[in-house]
């Protein structure tokens, strides 16, 4: 009798298989639909071939497209499709590496001239003739001498290059489909047939290994799906992302610009800083009544300062600095060392306790220029930054307490979101004990509120763990917005303390804390939700009047003034233009009211309204408009444009 396997599935039963069965063999027995479905597996903590071999008992996953890993195998192998079709249309390209990304994949060939809009057809029609021939993927593991001297004979100088870099104790690998090999750790699909969907996207510079100093290659980019109608919907959504761009937005609504004198670092224009300041306001407002104090520190500080809270040798890198007088600064990159400084110009009793520090002061951190973006990627920028200073029984209700106000900020805004529990990084400071402390009340909070989580290891911060609030936008994109970082470390190392109630000096834990995190980038994200049609209490234009002739211009001034007295945001349109080119330009710039007066609203003390995404409202009551435009400023409700934006159906 044959020896058998057992293997154990993700439900927890356990089969029995033949030794030396391939895994396709033993998914086919599992299930019909399981097998049709199959990408790749996971055996143990290994990613293999369907086509691996169970040897010993195990614990298998079978991979489909609807795993994060699945979907990346399903990726790289269409990688590997796109090289061989250019290899085929451009026999003279040099290979380089070509990755899976989250939506997408790019190979990097180092080609005689750029590729063309044209080309891209071509190479698709290319990578079309692979998927129809349905070449079975091959996977052979080699010897490294034998792996440089195939690839050197076929003058792909980059992958003998790569083949240097595999560690002497890692297995060399090659991966065949048809007449093409390429150097690959794996796994891919059975067969390049699987692969019935893909585009590709667009094609870009990139430096061999990152370094501008090595020569310049060209990188193609594309995506695939399992189905057209999943591609067509990612499609749809990269140009519905192209149009909802903020950085296009931000120009055209008058928010904001960007400018070369000072890269990484916004202008504010006035309609863009209502937006700004609204937000802001709401965050203190919300604040208040929880017994936040704000305070505002200086924006340059001695290196002195850094040192002792460790930030100049982890994160100096990423700090803008300065000398004067023989002596280093920085410009402020975050707030927590002044809190620290300022928590321990006074005597602290537990009767204190929690001392709850509010800034939201300017800040700097340097950013590549490569890596700068809009307003999502920027070297200059505020936060709603805070730092919570708590005996230690205080900590879970703390945690609950900012989680509460995580809610109701990203409720009012129509955000969703997931908990990350990050822990210690590699590099961190302080003793391991702490950290488990710190860990575990952060996931005691959580689970005490019901709060799912995903664990998120070392990523923490130096000098401790944290969760990060993952939003996802209207368009599926997930930005990581809300932090909150639990901290035994900054108290030791700027000696605070507290007296207890048994008159003895205790150590306060410090809890850091960002809601919308960079205002900068919290906009950006926001403008891109809302595609530009901001709620009414946040929109900066809230009202436009726009009287039909000049005749018309005094009531209309009169309306202008008494909105403004009542607090709303409203201009009034006076040029000589016609009446409808003026309510196209209203809704171009996706203002939330317009109001049109005639001698009919003159004569009534009313307005003709026109609700942004909808019909005519039609006349109203001057006092009636008032009303309702403040209740739902009062609400902070979004209107149906607004609703739409953010469901991803925006017209």
């Amino acid at each position: 009798m044959s020896s058998v396997v057992h293997v154990t599935l993700p439900d927890g039963s356990v089969r029995e298989f033949p030794q030396g069965i391939t895994i396709a063999e033993a998914v086919a027995q599992i299930g019909r639909g399981l097998a049709k479905a199959a990408l790749a597996a996971k055996v143990d903590d290994r990613l293999v071939d369907l086509s691996a071999r169970l040897t010993e008992d195990c614990q298998l996953r079978i991979l489909t497209f609807a795993d994060e890993e699945g979907r990346e195998v399903f990726r790289h192998t269409s990688t590997h499709i796109m090289a061989q079709a250019v290899k085929r249309l451009f026999p003279e390209a040099k290979l380089t590496v070509g990755p899976p990304l989250e939506n997408s994949f790019y190979y990097d060939f180092d080609l005689p001239r750029p590729l063309t809009p044209e080309d891209l057809e071509r190479i698709e029609a290319e990578m079309a003739k692979i998927v129809a021939a349905d070449y079975p993927i091959v996977r052979q593991e080699v010897d490294r001498e034998e792996a440089k001297r195939f690839f050197a004979e076929r003058g792909e100088d980059y992958k003998v290059l790569l083949v240097d870099k595999i560690p002497e104790d890692e297995v060399v690998s090659i991966y065949t489909q048809g007449e093409f090999t390429d150097l690959c750790v794996g796994p891919h699909l059975p067969s390049t047939g699987r692969v019935k969907a893909f585009k590709l996207l667009s094609v870009a510079g990139a430096y061999w290994e990152g370094n501008q100093a090595n020569k310049q290659l060209q990188r193609v980019y594309g995506t695939s799906f399992e189905s057209k109608k999943d591609l067509d919907q990612y499609l749809f959504q990269l140009e519905e992302a192209k149009r909802r761009d903020h950085r296009k937005l931000g120009p055209e609504l008058g928010l904001f610009r960007f400018e070369e004198v000072a890269p990484g670092f916004a202008y504010w224009l006035d309609k863009g800083y209502k937006i700004y300041r609204e937000l802001e306001n709401w965050s203190r407002s919300l604040q208040a009544e929880l017994g936040y104090q704000e305070v505002r520190c200086p924006w340059i500080v001695s290196s002195k300062l850094y040192e002792t809270s460790g930030h100049w040798q982890h994160y100096r890198q990423n700090m803008f600095t300065l000398k004067a007088e023989d002596q280093d600064f920085a410009i402020k990159p975050m707030n927590c060392p002044n809190h620290c400084v300022l928590y321990r110009s006074e005597l602290r009793s537990y009767r204190d306790l929690p001392l709850k520090v509010a800034e939201y002061g300017p800040l700097s951190r340097f950013e590549a220029s490569g890596t700068l973006h809009g307003l999502l990627r920027v070297r200059g920028f505020h936060q709603d930054d805070a730092h919570l200073f708590v005996r230690p029984d205080q900590i879970e209700e703390m945690i609950r307490e900012v989680i509460g106000l995580v809610d109701t900020i990203y409720g009012t805004l129509g955000l969703q979101y997931e908990i990350k529990l990050s822990t210690r990084p590699e590099d961190f400071m302080g003793e391991i004990e702490l950290w488990d402390q710190a860990e575990a009340a952060l996931a005691r909070a959580l689970e005490g509120m019901g709060r799912s989580y995903k664990l998120n290891p070392g990523d923490g911060a130096f000098y401790g763990p944290k969760l990060d609030f993952d939003v996802t936008d209207a368009l599926g994109r997930k930005w990581q917005c809300a932090t909150v970082q639990l901290d035994f470390q900054m108290p030791i190392k700027f000696d605070l303390t507290y007296i207890g109630e048994d008159g003895k000096e205790h150590r306060p834990v410090m809890i850091h804390r960002a809601i919308m995190g960079t205002l900068e980038r919290f906009i950006g994200i926001l403008t891109e939700h809302y595609a530009g049609n901001f709620p009414v209490w946040m929109a900066p234009v809230q009202a436009r009047v726009l009287p039909i002739t000049d005749r018309h211009h005094e009531y209309a001034a009169q309306v202008v003034a008494r909105l403004k007295a009542a607090g709303l945001r409203v201009e009034n349109d006076t040029r000589n233009e016609k009446i409808g080119y003026k309510i196209r330009e209203a809704e171009v710039q996706k203002i939330p009211f317009i109001l049109v007066v005639g001698d009919k609203e003159a004569q009534a003390g009313a307005v003709a309204v026109r609700r942004r995404g909808m019909k005519d409202l039609g006349p109203m009551p001057l006092e009636a408009f008032m009303e309702l435009v403040q209740s739902e400023i009062a609400s902070k409700a979004m209107d149906d444009a607004c609703l739409k934006a953010v469901s991803g159906k925006e017209d």
